[in-house]
């Protein structure tokens, strides 16, 4: 089994190392390639490159920054930096992907992308209470019991797997895990109106987002995630399927 990493926070983050650190007893060292946005460019959706050249370079034994987004980086990788892979595995992102977040993630456009040509995928996300601080060897060690379940089960072509990783405190043992639907609620959110200099025919508008205070559909991954378990959602990408 071969297995491509990618993420959007960036080749520097935390939590792709750490998700390829919980690899190590899954896919053999030489099986895993990792290519990667050179710096953080979240919340990219599916965005691509198109219309000028953009760099990808060397950063070590199979691994490579990509002067891009995540589909980007996918794209590369299958076409050229890593042609016969079998997974994609993005993350694991520094904050959730819930619910709506599905269409402006770029954690999960990589997985998007890839099944879009035919190759399995999983987008893992841990989600952030606030600015309390990220337990990554805890979260490392989830991920590694959730790719072990999900990589053995059955996949439909065209669908891949999205998974938010609750926020519990240190030490906490593996959640349950809920295979769920998205939510369908939208990030409440505002806008604060700033001027700076332009004459009042210019608004400066900067965004606000709320993401705790979002609604939650019952039994959805928000629910899911919020309450404090492992929300695992099949993504399909054709109209009709049941979630």
């Amino acid at each position: 089994m071969k297995v491509l990493l990618t993420n959007d926070d960036g080749i520097e983050a935390a939590g792709l190392a750490h998700l390829k650190l919980a690899l190590r007893d899954l896919v053999a060292e030489e099986h895993c390639w990792i290519v990667a946005p050179h710096q953080p460019i979240s919340g990219c959706s599916h965005q691509v490159t198109t219309g000028r050249p953009f760099r990808a370079w060397a950063r070590g034994e199979r691994t490579f920054a990509v002067e891009g987004s995540p589909a980007d980086c996918v794209r590369v990788a299958l076409f050229k930096l890593a042609p016969s892979v079998d997974w994609v595995l993005s993350g694991i992102n520094e904050g959730g992907n819930l619910g709506s977040d599905v269409y402006l993630s770029g954690t999960v456009a990589a997985v998007r992308e890839a099944a879009l040509r035919g190759i399995r995928g999983i987008a893992i996300s841990q989600y952030r209470a606030g600015s309390q601080p990220i337990d990554w060897e805890q979260v490392q060690r989830w991920t590694r019991e959730i790719l072990a379940e999900l990589m053995e089960q059955p996949l439909p072509r065209g669908a891949f797997w999205n998974v938010n990783l609750p926020h519990l405190p240190p030490g906490s043992p593996l959640p349950e895990r809920v295979y769920c639907p998205l939510c369908t609620q939208p990030l409440p959110l505002d806008y604060s109106v700033e001027a700076e200099g332009e004459g009042a025919e210019v608004l400066w508008f900067r965004y606000q987002g709320r993401y705790g205070e979002r609604a939650r559909d019952p039994q959805t991954d928000t629910d899911i995630c919020f309450s404090g378990r492992v929300a695992i959602t099949q993504v399909h990408l054709t109209s009709g399927a049941p979630w």
